[in-house]
């Protein structure tokens, strides 16, 4: 990223991006210069959508952020370790969204791990707003598979992806 900048990075699968993703992209984006949204592989969850589906998606939705008053928003697919990512970036830390206390229960262990790996990269947390706190992209995707209405919970275009998507599979 650029010299001089603090970079941050905001991991996650993003399959799909969410409006309460957005929520977080947006208030981390204040708190750094440099903003590295990543896009993890994770082959592990089976991802709804393509790597390269859910970059484009998310540099979509980033859009409107891409540049905040000096600050530079970008998007990039990674899949090797969150520490290592961060580091090749030049990261200073690395922004989690929480929701819940489940969440806390697993990023606290992650801290710990993450610390051991690279103590240079701090770890901040954002509380998701209370309008997203409930939002998570399992459940919009299982909403939408079952013919539900997603639009208060993605984007337009979102929305409209994952419903082509869910008619390819033949699932509705």
């Amino acid at each position: 990223m650029r010299k001089g900048a603090v970079t941050g990075v905001y991991p996650g699968t993003f399959d799909p991006i969410t409006n309460g993703h957005m929520d977080i992209i947006a208030r981390a984006a204040k708190l750094v210069d440099d903003l590295v949204i990543g896009v993890a592989a994770n082959a592990g969850k089976g991802p709804f959508f393509t790597l390269e589906e859910r970059v484009t998606m998310v540099q979509e939705e980033a859009k409107p952020i891409t540049t905040n008053g000096g600050r530079k928003v970008v998007t990039r697919p990674f899949d090797n370790l969150l520490m290592h990512f961060a580091a090749e970036l030049g990261a200073r830390m690395i922004i989690r969204g929480l929701r819940a206390v489940s969440d806390f229960d697993f990023e606290f262990q992650m801290v710990g791990m993450n610390a051991r790996l690279n103590p240079e990269i701090e770890m901040v947390f954002l509380m998701a707003s209370e309008r997203h706190q409930f939002i998570s992209s399992r459940f919009v995707k299982e909403i939408a598979l079952l013919g539900g209405d997603v639009s208060s919970f993605v984007s337009p275009r979102v929305a409209q992806g994952l419903t082509a998507r869910v008619a390819a599979r033949g699932a509705v």
